[in-house]
């Protein structure tokens, strides 16, 4: 199994708060949409700390090449062009399970 974790700092703007909702549901409707995809999870982040990002995806593949072919998916490609439109920048983990 590989776990590929984003986490995303949103550029700061009055609609902040709208902007992480619908990234957020933009991630969520992957669900059932790309076939590699085997489990989704995503979160809004609620720490008031200075190292904090503001939303997190996690998701699991069978393997490597179920995230490579995640990565070109169409659907998926939509979601990342919204995300870089509004994101100050993200950060990946990509691991695979012991």
């Amino acid at each position: 199994m590989v776990t590929h974790v984003v986490m995303i700092q949103f550029s700061d703007h009055p609609d902040k708060k709208e902007r992480i909702e619908k990234a957020r549901e933009m991630i969520e409707g992957m669900r059932g949409r790309v076939a590699p995809l085997r489990s989704l999870e995503t979160g809004i982040n609620f720490s008031p700390e200075e190292r904090a990002m503001d939303l997190v995806l996690i998701a699991r593949f069978d393997d490597r090449e179920g995230l490579r072919t995640y990565a070109i998916d169409p659907v998926h490609k939509e979601v990342i062009d919204y995300i870089a439109s509004v994101a100050e920048y993200t950060r990946v983990v990509d691991y695979e399970d012991r």
